[in-house]
């Protein structure tokens, strides 16, 4: 029974429960295929409520455990547990997906049946990634991921979707294998150590490792979340798969796939090879700012609003890199906090691209122009969202930028400096891109009849509105859950590499927050 009355073993159950059900529905019925998966992600929906209201913001140990054994012989359970972090993650998975599936009724006219399988199947898939604390389960979860996007792109992305998709998954893939044996390497280590196997991560981070292992380990470890960051060099199949993808796809890679790099550091590689991890840390932060900066630009010479919101995409999680490798509190929590607001923003900026070309067949700026009259609703929408993702103040994007660049400052102020310059350029391309969007000339005939927004429209963006000024105006909620993760996550990182941390308190709201 525990496996239905825990919620995160529901949490995971429900989307895949209900993928199977789709695939019974019979085709006379198939009209009703996308009414059922959405109720099924706002019942998902609904029980992650539960688990955000259950959670104590005040423990750091992991909370709503779920240990059962699954292989004993080999050490493996099917253990899962959420942390603050993980539990953000997995909030912003359950918001997403009712709005993917809502987004996606007109859209998709061939093959529902499929698509809506792959959609829910991927839900249950990326909330096991967050859940899991078994290493074996872990990558279960993470390649089980791979296979419905892999689908999504490939069969209902665009003219180059099957180049995209293979492009996609090769590079995923590759990474993956590396971390598979890097798995095996720390279980075999531990079990030579204790005489057990076990592939459980409480039991894992205190593996003894001679210096040489943890650095080619934390290397393969490292390898694999820079992929999925995608971490500069390692991004280049990221714009074609954004480009090529549905836009229901474009907003699940944005706002959860893209997450589970950069958890996967926070989670396994860091406190798996503390020393490595710091050995490393300078480099990583590097690349992070390099990706700012050449995401930034690169996303400024484009013309294709969805390219060049791919591109910004690098630029965004070159910033939540760089706060994680800092290891510096108000960093990591600023970082935390920018997954959440790069999920928010950057999904909300494909759904209104999409939005667009659903109009129009065209996401080229140049094709476009005075939609400020014909379309007001969306001009106001589109410039609330614009300024989230540039970082304006009283936005979600504003308080995780500062508390990275404040806590990079600290550790490493040439960096944090150079990693402004994305600030100064995001607002430079996105401001630029609204102004000749809704704002400019009126040249084409075609861009006088566009429809506003609609109801349904109106239903899936209103969520993501609601949560862009939450964060903004009262971030406190969401920093008090993920700091003592923070904290520990810090902890680990200094394991047999310095003394113990110096407690440490960040005044959030007028409160002190561990």
């Amino acid at each position: 029974m525990d496996f239905i009355t825990n919620p995160l073993s529901l949490l995971i159950l429900l989307p895949a429960a209900a993928g199977l059900a789709l695939l019974a529905v019979p085709p006379e019925k198939e009209e009703a295929l996308k009414g059922l998966a959405l109720a099924a992600t706002l019942l998902t929906f609904l029980v992650s409520l539960k688990l955000y209201a259950g959670f104590d913001p005040a423990q750091a140990a992991m909370q709503f455990p779920l240990n059962k054994l699954w292989l004993p012989s080999f050490g493996i359970n099917y253990f899962l547990g959420i942390d603050g972090i993980s539990l953000l993650l997995i909030m912003l998975t359950t918001l997403l997906m009712p709005v993917a599936v809502l987004a996606s009724f007109n859209y998709i006219k061939e093959s529902r049946r499929a698509y809506y399988v792959c959609l829910l199947f991927l839900e249950a898939s990326m909330i096991g990634v967050f859940a899991a604390l078994d290493l074996f389960v872990f990558y279960l979860f993470w390649e089980g991921m791979l296979i419905p996007m892999y689908f999504l792109i490939g069969i209902w992305g665009g003219p180059r979707r099957v180049y995209a998709a293979l492009k996609f998954f090769i590079y995923t893939m590759a990474g993956s294998v590396l971390m598979l044996v890097a798995i095996l390497w720390v279980a075999a280590a531990h079990h030579a150590a204790t005489g057990s196997w076990t592939f459980s991560l409480p039991a894992l981070y205190g593996t003894v490792l001679t210096a040489r292992a943890q650095f080619w380990l934390y290397a393969a470890f490292a390898l694999a979340f820079a992929v999925k960051v995608p971490l500069f060099p390692f991004h280049t199949w990221l714009p074609d798969a954004h480009v090529e993808a549905p836009t229901a796809g474009s907003v699940l890679l944005a706002g959860l796939l893209l997450k589970m790099g950069i958890y996967g550091y926070i989670r396994l590689a860091v406190p798996l090879f503390p020393a490595a991890a710091r050995q490393f840390a300078p480099w990583l932060a590097g690349l992070g700012v390099a990706g700012i900066i050449y995401g930034s630009l690169v996303a400024w010479s484009q013309r294709d609003m969805k390219k060049m919101v791919a591109y910004s995409s690098v630029a965004h999680l070159g910033t939540v890199m760089l706060g994680i490798m800092v290891f510096e509190p108000a960093a990591v929590a600023g970082a935390v906090l920018q997954l959440v607001h790069h999920g928010l923003s950057t999904g909300a900026l494909f759904l209104l691209v999409g939005l667009l070309y659903e109009r129009r067949h065209t996401r080229m700026i140049d094709d476009y122009g005075g939609l400020a009259k014909v379309m007001p609703a969306f001009s106001a929408v589109f410039m609330v969202v614009t300024l989230s993702s540039v970082g304006l103040p009283g936005l979600n994007g504003f308080i995780g930028e500062v508390l990275v660049l404040f806590g990079s400052f600290r550790v490493y102020p040439w960096l944090a400096g150079a990693a402004v310059a994305g600030v100064i350029l995001s607002a430079v391309y996105m401001l630029g891109m609204y102004q000749q969007v809704i704002f400019g000339p009126l040249r084409h005939t075609e861009n006088k009849v566009l429809p506003d927004l609609s109801l349904r429209e109106w239903l899936y963006l209103a969520p993501l509105l609601v949560f862009i000024a939450l964060i903004g105006v009262w971030p406190n909620p969401f920093l008090r859950r993920a700091m003592p993760a923070v904290n520990g996550y810090i902890s680990l990182s200094r394991q047999n590499t310095a003394p113990a941390p110096v407690e440490v308190k960040i005044a959030l709201g007028g409160e002190e927050e561990r």
